[in-house]
């Protein structure tokens, strides 16, 4: 186990906003649902008496007794965002003068550099590259996660949890969007730490070898249903009929499933019920292609080696 290559990686310059993001991504997330449950729970003793509602303040933090209910953007917004440009400032300085930009000689057209990585911020696409088609990866993806996220305040219905942290007013949401950031942030951390020399996977403290040949086997599904004894779906048009039929599953179990998790409780099946139905199926399908689609082709191909579950001449997905 080479874990001196790793502390070699883990210190590279480039990589040091990755390293960062690891601890500050869970402990932002950490402070966000500890300011959420304080705020859930004194949601549920306000409900439980509506008189005390009516003089109560409504959120635990920022808030001291003798504080008016709702606070002013001058000065308490004003000055924690001003000591936090401070803070920013002051990092930025520290960082730019204690690491050293992380430049390299002009690009050589004779000689390709292996791994050959896009930096640290398009690795995701680079990484997607292994699990879909180049224009899908490329272009499809990250279109829909574009429009999704600028058509989400057009669908969501749900008239709480402004201006506070909430879960319990705000399960879908904020599941919806830790479940795409936090699969953003993993193909980020496979593309930096994980894949090396060929962009072949190597674990942590592995050394990366650039003779070594991985023995992995790719298959498509069909192809893989088809040694099973269905020797027919091993040839077109039967092999990409079975792919979309698998496709068109995929899409109702993950669509039925997504459903049974919105409307989990009372308060959630009301704000289904508030919803239209181009709402509502808007959200399905954008809540199928990036919250569903993408770990389960991950974990088809890192798992069982399924390549493509449909192949056509034109597309494969």
């Amino acid at each position: 186990m080479d874990w001196h290559q790793l502390w070699v990686i883990v210190s590279a310059p480039d990589n040091v906003p990755i390293v960062a993001m690891l601890f500050l991504v869970p402990f932002f997330a950490w402070l966000g649902f500890r300011q959420a449950l304080a705020n859930d729970r004194l949601v549920v003793e306000l409900e439980a008496d509506p008189k005390l509602a009516k003089t109560h303040h409504r959120k635990t933090w920022p808030w001291k007794p003798h504080w008016a209910r709702e606070l002013h953007v001058w000065p308490y917004l004003l000055r924690i965002e001003f000591l936090a440009t401070l803070i920013v400032t002051v990092v930025l300085f520290v960082w730019s003068i204690t690491l050293n930009a992380p430049l390299e000689e002009p690009a050589n057209p004779n000689l390709t550099m292996n791994p050959s990585k896009a930096p640290w911020y398009f690795l995701g696409l680079q990484e997607m590259l292994v699990y879909f088609d180049p224009w899908i990866a490329g272009v499809v993806m990250p279109s829909i996660m574009i429009v999704g996220l600028m058509a989400f305040p057009y669908l969501d219905s749900n008239p709480l949890g402004v201006g506070y942290y909430t879960w319990r007013q705000r399960r879908v949401a904020i599941g919806s969007f830790l479940i795409g950031f936090v699969t953003w942030i993993v193909l980020i951390f496979i593309g930096t730490f994980i894949r090396g020399p060929g962009w072949v996977w190597f674990w942590p403290g592995q050394t990366w070898d650039h003779n070594f040949v991985p023995f992995e086997v790719n298959q498509d599904l069909p192809d893989i249903v088809a040694r099973w004894g269905l020797r027919f779906i091993g040839f077109q048009p039967w092999k990409g009929l079975f792919g979309a039929a698998m496709v068109g599953l995929f899409f109702v179990v993950a669509g039925y499933l997504t459903h049974k998790l919105v409307t989990r409780t009372e308060f959630e099946k009301k704000i289904f019920q508030r919803t239209s139905l181009l709402q509502y199926s808007v959200f399905q399908f954008f809540a199928i292609t990036i919250l569903w689609a993408m770990p389960v082709k991950l974990l088809l191909r890192l798992l069982f080696r399924i390549k493509y579950v449909l192949v056509t001449p034109w597309f494969n997905i």
